[in-house]
């Protein structure tokens, strides 16, 4: 099978295409040929932060497909079923948070290749209104939004969410999420075209990210934030939030590092809220709500497989609103 394989290299450098040996399902396993892959930010978290040493791996995180073979023992799934993988590995109830999630594709070999053997648990029947491009961008990003919203923020009709920097799959589905179930939704882009791409996905208010967020929400403070950006407006969410409300962190893009006032938290009672992923439980429920509203993933732009490193590149340089993701068969 065809495969892009990470080497030793650090970074999107250490990417390679080769022919390699197909392996067959073991006991609880089964083989998936896989018609498309989704690329996340981590994938280019884990490409660059691998040691010397460390083996070569496919990466890869999300990923829909044909189940091809069943390996032994497995129970309700057959040669012949259209999947989506559940990239979150050996977290199966909400409640036993890992300290780390492990998750598909890094270091375990990933979906960046035409056949992928996972667990007979991390798959889900793929809805038939899903075309494959967007199943095969579902994953990552879905799972982790559905866990900030609903599990960890509590979000609820008719309550005021902001997401800075809208673009990413994380940010595009906590769009999407909220305005299913009725909040009201305001984005922050510096791209002038990423504000109009949300506005036209159902986005109430798109601002400026360089603009001065507490001149322009004003008399519209906001009940949660969706958090990827970091150190950058940290300090700003405090002006623009409403007194005992929530923040949801999953990410640091601007930097990790972020030094506050403690008495703009313990005033206001701000309650801070970090995520990462979510479990099996979360994974099923988030299927069911996208197929409940009917959600369709935003897809940005797919690459042949060839190409995973010019698809990287543009994931690399945030250009993208939605998912970016890899055809691999048709």
């Amino acid at each position: 099978m065809k495969a892009i394989i990470h080497s030793e290299k650090s970074g999107i450098a250490g990417m390679n295409c080769r022919d390699l040996q197909e392996m067959n399902p073991e006991k609880g396993e089964i083989k998936i040929r896989l018609k498309t892959a989704g690329l996340n930010r981590r994938d280019l978290f884990v490409m660059n932060n691998r040691d010397k040493g460390d083996k070569p791996f496919i990466p890869g995180s999300d990923g829909a497909g044909i189940i091809e073979e069943v390996g032994e023992d497995v129970k309700g799934l057959k040669k012949g079923m259209e999947v989506i993988i559940n990239l979150s590995l050996e977290w199966n109830h909400i409640e036993d948070i890992p300290f780390t999630p492990k998750i598909l594709g890094g270091p375990s070999n990933g979906t960046f290749a035409e056949c992928v053997i996972v667990e007979e648990d991390n798959v889900v029947q793929k809805p038939p209104y899903l075309s494959w491009k967007q199943g095969g961008v579902l994953s990552l990003s879905a799972l982790t939004a559905y866990r900030a919203l609903f599990t960890k923020g509590q979000l609820k009709r008719g309550e005021h969410l902001l997401i800075p920097g809208i673009g990413s799959g994380v940010a595009t589905y906590g769009m999407l999420f909220a305005k299913a179930i009725g909040a009201n939704v305001t984005v922050t882009s510096r791209s002038n075209e990423k504000r109009k791409q949300a506005l036209k996905y159902g986005a109430d208010y798109a601002l400026d990210s360089g603009s001065n967020l507490k001149e322009e929400i004003k008399n519209r403070k906001v009940d949660i934030i969706l958090d990827s950006v970091g150190a950058a407006l940290f300090p700003t969410y405090f002006e623009i939030l409403k007194p005992n409300e929530r923040i949801v962190n999953f990410g640091a893009s601007s930097g990790n590092e972020v030094e506050l006032p403690l008495r703009t938290i313990f005033y206001p009672q701000f309650n801070i809220l970090g995520t990462s992923m979510g479990s099996r439980e979360e994974f099923v429920d988030m299927m069911d709500f996208i197929e409940k509203h009917q959600i369709k993933p935003i897809v940005d732009r797919f690459y042949p497989l060839s190409e995973a490193v010019a698809a990287c590149e543009r994931l690399d340089k945030g250009e993208q609103f939605g998912n970016i993701g890899l055809l691999i068969s048709e």
